[in-house]
């Protein structure tokens, strides 16, 4: 009997310890994601690398600055959504992407191609200790999603990620030779603020088909967290529109939590989402928000 207590209390003490460890864990990832709020200044950089093909013609470099205000916006023990202000010439502010990391989370819509993202339900065990960050357009629809595991070790924190998005807001409007950006995303904090590294692979995909390889691409994206006070515009901003904003996250959310794959149109009117809803402000009711989105989703 004596041993047997043994074993069980020793067992106790093993799981309790794991319970602490993750919950050490979770805190520090979540320190970690925090470090991505505040006031940066962003320099963008990419250049693509490698093409299968001798011939093809390798695209310019982009690279472009920004001034960057990160809001948190939602705080739950699961769940920190932050999202991104541009400050233009120091008073014009106009509404980026926004991310939201969610702990364990089984459930994420997966770009597809051409305007179609994937409802996916992994297994339990495929999301253990893992966060899903889930990026939204400047309209908050959806754009990318992917889950992994913060590593904390060595005097880094970092996230590391491979999944399919829609091509980049930089070529959208000026490519059709592919369909889809597959991204490996490295997210890591730093001394100076925090790091979005990408080997991105242009891919052509066709129903049926293997996938086609046009080019891999390098980006680096440096985010150096300034004094808040440069952002302040966007953050006096963001305090009397987000109330709008809220509304339209309202009615994403009701069509995300129908779990069913989602196709979109790029435009109704010739215009695309985000010209519709940009002129709105927080006297526009949330009917109008919903019929303004519903037009936009494919049947």
């Amino acid at each position: 009997m004596k041993l047997k207590h043994l074993f069980t209390g020793v067992f106790a003490v093993a799981f309790g310890l794991l319970g602490n460890a993750q919950k050490s864990s979770v805190k520090e990832d979540k320190k970690a994601i925090k470090e991505m709020c505040g006031c940066f200044e962003v320099t963008f950089k990419y250049t693509e690398t490698f093409a299968p093909e001798i011939d093809y013609e390798k695209a310019y470099d982009y690279t472009a600055t920004a001034l960057e205000w990160a809001e948190m916006i939602e705080e739950e023990d699961d769940k920190l959504s932050i999202q991104h202000l541009l400050v233009i010439n120091d008073t014009t502010i106009i509404k980026h992407w926004r991310q939201d990391w969610t702990y364990e989370d089984r459930t994420r819509y997966e770009y597809d191609k051409n305007n179609h993202w994937k409802f996916v339900k992994a297994p339990k065990r495929e999301v253990k200790g893992q966060w899903t960050q889930s990026v939204y357009q400047v309209d908050d629809s959806p754009r990318y999603a992917g889950s992994a595991t913060w590593i904390h070790a060595d005097g880094r924190h970092y996230w590391d990620n491979e999944t399919d998005s829609p091509l980049p807001r930089r070529e959208y409007s000026k490519r059709s030779d592919y369909n889809v950006m597959n991204r490996g995303n490295h997210v890591e904090i730093t001394d100076y603020g925090w790091l979005h590294e990408q080997d991105n692979k242009k891919i052509i995909r066709e129903d049926g088909e293997e996938d086609v390889l046009l080019v891999q691409e390098k980006g680096y994206n440096v985010y150096k967290k300034v004094p808040d006070e440069k952002c302040l515009a966007a953050k006096n901003w963001w305090t009397e529109n987000q109330e709008f904003w809220a509304k339209a996250r309202n009615q994403w959310d009701d069509i995300f939590n129908k779990n069913e794959d989602l196709a979109l149109k790029k435009e109704v009117d010739e215009q695309p989402l985000f010209m519709h809803l940009f002129p709105m402000d927080v006297n526009t009711d949330e009917e109008k928000i919903e019929e303004t989105i519903q037009q936009f989703i494919e049947e």
